[in-house]
């Protein structure tokens, strides 16, 4: 095999720019992106559940993280044979944001890319100057204009801590939600620290020069209809001596990246930005900075590959001269700004009508017909209500045992971030009047939850679209819900008197869909089914417990459950579990012990449980309830059982009965899946029979020009996406069936299912790389399975559309330098591992692999 480039540090020795004038290096390029996606979260579970608009991911932040996020930390440049010859982390070289509650969903659940995109700001700060190209942003994402004072210094806090928590720094900038702003928001910003925030340019009212102190004052010029000069930074002079700098960006070039194709062509990307910059005299040779904002999204979500578009622009402005990478921090400690501006109040970036958008119908929407917004304003003044009548409630409440509740709500979000006992009482340690009782402390933390989740209940996305039954409306919705919950746990009557005037206000948000009704009805609809006790816990824990084996010590999403006693009986294909465990919130940490029974019939998804609080002096009730149904399901008796679970769970006490709808979206989904494996794999087969009869028949009219009959067409679709995808998953793998499968699905003109099998082809290599990697780590090195692997990738290659091998690529490049240096390894295997790599996709004789992309 021959050598291959790798790691090339630092990353700017990688190209060899063009010597540029000395004029030439004042010409600056900062391209910054804002990722973010509002929280998804359960707020009774802390997890994002399935979403099925996300198939065939299991949820809207997983497919966008491997469209987007993922890809973004490891892009490529292809050669003109479309083989990969550079890797290189981009948020290394741009100005970039995260939403912290997206970079917790991605500490937990995509951890690689996590991990890329805090080492891209150690990369960047020594790339420029010192300064990390992160920004900060405000926590979840509110429009700060409509928040008052006490929420927006809590998104500016939180934001700052979870900011510093995370990248090891304080922030230089922050970017405000939707760019939406105002005078009196960005001098809490210059309080809190923030030396700098990114704006739209139509959000500028006047600039002026700025003179020495003493000199006469310059003449203000007007910029309404964003003729603001976006190539220097402006300073915004506060009260009392506080300024902050603002960068308007380049509003035409961003709208192009984000709307009008420009992703289609690195180099013209390239040149479009640099391009933006103006001509200067001779006498003028001032420093400036092309620069735009868009959603992150936009490299490899919104605009498929466009991450690689963004990294061959880096690569070709800094090839070419054209311009020096920078960043924000970097460009202001370098060039302090020589201009002052003002803003118009209460504006953003995405409303052409100030922030009327996340408050009334404007007009501002994604584009239905015939319908209206009008429900925006009532859902805010809803959630306004919810936070003014809560908050007294939460104060009082707070006296005895709080020093003070705003002091520790905004202190609280270290919690948030670290739930640990030693971390928790820390926490109390600063901020309670004394020390607290365990039960205290329980009370204090769900008066903490409830506070964090008025904040949760105002990300922006739930006005942004067009229906107050959509998706992220619900969320914010479901939030309010959470809240009120809380009060009424914490406040008793006075807490539960606000589910009710908060639903008069929510009637008065008129949905656009006549079945939907108003607001009122969403939250009854979608909102009360979500909401989890302890009991409901305890109540998935039993019912899945039928389905798959627990340890006695596990977790269910953001609950701890300590399984104390389980017997299991069976009768036939019936069965029934009973037993008791103790079910604790990691969050609030509240917990409860609970008796449990459930009876399945077996085969279907028939099955009933029953769940209550169980108390140790009941020890003697239960063992008598446990021989008693033991001795019934021996006899085969299921009335006798059905009785003493009655008989045991009723106990002077309303039952409640639980089935498999009882079960959260995501073990619901696990459950019904495992229970139609058998009936699908039966419709499967029946289908291949019915189209292998005809098969003949399809052919000959297909052949004779004749329309096919639906139902043949539709019986052999089914039937070969369905066989194609179970040669990609099968195991072991045989390429030789797979290519029969294609060329039939060929002659026979079949639609593939290209999302689907593309998904599961894409998911199956990546596992056969892995295989591989455990090969070498822990076996003798098998050149017979790097064969086979070799032939799967050529196979997946022929495949009629793009299979995703970003994951196996990257695999390869980890393994690349044991490979090179095992003495284990013969050269056929090194040069069957160069064959690989070609088959991924990858030129191996040029790769180059930059600093900063991480290693799975």
């Amino acid at each position: 095999m021959a050598k291959i480039k790798k790691t090339v540090t630092p990353p700017e020795t990688v190209v060899t720019p063009v010597s540029p004038s000395p004029e030439e290096h004042q010409r600056y390029v900062c391209v910054h992106g804002h990722f973010y996606q509002p929280p998804r979260e359960n707020p009774w579970l802390e997890t994002v559940e399935v979403q099925e608009s996300a198939h065939p991911y299991h949820d809207w932040n997983e497919r966008i993280t491997a469209e987007c996020y993922s890809t973004n930390g490891a892009s490529r440049i292809v050669n003109s044979a479309n083989q990969i010859v550079r890797i290189t982390n981009n948020y290394s070289r741009m100005s970039f944001n995260f939403g912290p509650t997206l970079l917790s969903w991605l500490a937990d659940f995509a951890p690689l890319t996590y991990r890329t995109i805090l080492d891209a700001d150690r990369i960047s700060a020594d790339r420029f100057s010192g300064h990390g190209s992160a920004m900060a942003q405000v926590y979840n994402h509110i429009i700060m204009p409509l928040a008052n004072d006490r929420d927006c210094l809590t998104q500016i806090r939180w934001g700052k801590t979870d900011f510093r928590f995370r990248f090891g720094r304080d922030p230089e900038g922050m970017w405000l939600a939707e760019t939406a702003a105002n005078r009196r928001v960005l001098d809490m910003l210059a309080q809190e620290g923030i030396k700098f925030t990114v704006l739209a340019p139509a959000q500028c009212a006047r600039v002026r020069v700025m003179t020495r102190e003493g000199d006469p004052e310059a003449e203000w010029f007007d910029t309404k209809d964003a003729k603001v000069d976006p190539t220097r930074p402006y300073l915004v002079k506060l009260d009392e001596g506080r300024t902050i700098t603002v960068f308007f960006y380049d509003g035409p070039v961003s709208r192009a990246v984000a709307f009008e194709g420009l992703l289609n062509s690195g180099e013209t990307f390239a040149n479009r930005v640099v391009g933006s910059l103006p001509q200067l005299g001779e006498d003028d040779r001032r420093p400036q900075l092309a620069h735009i904002a868009t959603d992150g999204e936009s490299y490899g979500h919104h605009h498929r590959h466009g991450e690689m578009a963004l990294t061959y622009a880096f690569h070709y402005i800094e090839q070419q001269g054209l311009a020096k990478l920078t960043n924000y921090g970097e460009f202001l400690e370098k060039f302090p700004p020589t201009w002052e501006a003002e803003i118009f109040d209460n504006t953003s970036w995405s409303c052409a009508h100030g922030v009327e958008r996340w408050r009334s119908n404007c007009g501002c929407n994604t584009g239905r017909a015939g319908w209206n917004q009008e429900w925006r304003a009532p859902l805010r003044d809803a959630l306004d209500y919810v936070r003014d009548n809560v908050n007294p409630l939460a104060e009082e409440y707070a006296k005895p045992y709080l020093k003070d509740l705003w002091a520790a709500r905004d202190a609280y979000v270290h919690v948030v971030l670290n739930r640990s006992p030693e971390n928790i009482h820390a926490f109390f340690h600063e901020h309670a009047t004394r020390e607290l009782t365990a039960e205290e402390r329980i009370r204090m933390i769900e008066l903490l939850e409830l506070q964090r989740h008025t904040q949760l209940m105002y990300t922006s996305c739930g006005w942004f679209f067009d229906e107050i039954s959509g998706i992220e409306t619900v969320q914010i919705i479901a939030y309010a819900g959470r809240v009120l919950q809380l009060a009424y746990q914490l406040f008793g009557e006075k807490g539960k008197a606000l589910e009710g005037n908060f639903l008069e206000i929510l009637k008065l948000a008129k949905s656009n869909i006549a079945e939907m009704g108003d607001g009122a009805q969403v939250y009854r609809r979608w909102v009360l089914g979500m909401r989890v006790g302890l009991e409901q816990v305890g109540a998935h824990y039993a019912i899945s417990s039928i389905f798959r084996s627990y340890p006695e010590e596990g977790s269910i999403f953001c609950y701890d459950i300590r399984r104390q006693q389980y017997r299991i009986f069976s009768s036939g294909r019936g069965k029934v579990a009973v037993g008791t465990a103790n079910v604790r919130s990691r969050v609030t940490g509240e917990c409860e012990t609970v008796a449990f029974a459930v009876l399945h019939l077996g085969g279907d998804q028939n099955l009933s449980a029953a769940v209550r609080a169980f108390a140790p002096d009941e020890q003697p009730e239960f063992d008598a309830f446990t021989t008693a149904v033991s001795g019934a399901m021996a006899q085969a008796n299921l009335p006798d059982v059905i009785r003493n679970i009655d008989s045991f769970f009723d106990n002077d006490r309303s039952l409640t009965s639980y089935s498999l709808r009882s079960l959260f979206s995501d073990e619901q989904h696990r459950i019904l899946q495992s229970i139609l494996t058998t009936t699908l794999s039966e419709v499967e087969e029946s289908l291949r029979r019915i189209y292998q009869d005809h098969a003949s028949l399809l052919h000959f009219i297909r052949q004779s020009n004749m329309p096919t009959p639906p139902a043949l067409a539709l019986t052999a679709n089914f039937a070969l996406n369905a066989a194609i995808r179970n040669a990609v998953e099968a195991e072991p793998f045989n390429s030789a069936i797979l290519s029969a499968l294609l060329e039939q699905a060929l002659t026979d003109e079949i639609q593939l299912d290209s999302q689907v099998i593309g998904y599961s082809a894409g998911k199956r290599m990546h596992a056969a790389m892995e295989q591989l990697r455990d090969t070498l780590i822990s076996e003798a090195p098998s050149l017979e399975i790097l064969q086979l692997v070799t032939t799967m990738a050529e196979c997946f290659r022929q495949l009629p559309f793009e299979v995703r091998f970003w994951d196996s690529q990257n695999v390869w490049n980890y393994l690349l330098d044991q490979v090179r240096n095992d003495p284990r390894l013969t050269e056929a295997w090194q040069e069957g591992y160069g064959r690989l790599g070609v088959a991924l996709g990858i030129a191996v004789d040029e790769l180059v692999v930059e600093e900063g992309v991480g290693k799975p």
